[in-house]
């Protein structure tokens, strides 16, 4: 099995923004959200590089990221964090819906 790469990049894109959200702003929130959201999605990464078909935990990470961060953005149109973060959950969701839909069904 080949392993997600660009997941387990956009695990460390996700921790990083939550430590530097805390280094920069003081935000345990950030650190917190931040490392849980990243372990999660390293998690999804992991499972999906045993078993290219189990993209749950991955698809719902980003997804949830994604409207999260989407909305932060929409409120504060401040492109970071919160409009790096919507524009790379949304990469990674439009990544894990192309490979749903590439592989093939069992009936």
């Amino acid at each position: 099995m080949a392993a997600d790469w660009l997941g387990f990049f956009y695990a460390a894109l996700v921790s990083a923004g939550g430590i530097v959200g805390y280094v920069k702003a003081g935000s345990v929130i950030s650190l917190v959200a931040g490392l849980l959201f990243g372990l999660s999605a390293a998690g999804g990464a992991y499972l999906v590089s045993q078993n290219p078909s189990n993209v749950w935990l991955s698809l719902g990470t980003s997804g949830t990221l994604a409207v999260v961060m989407g909305l932060r953005f929409l409120s504060s149109g401040k492109f970071i964090p919160a409009g790096l973060m919507t524009l790379a959950s949304g990469l990674m969701l439009a990544k894990i819906i192309i490979g749903m839909l590439r592989r093939p069904h069992r009936s």
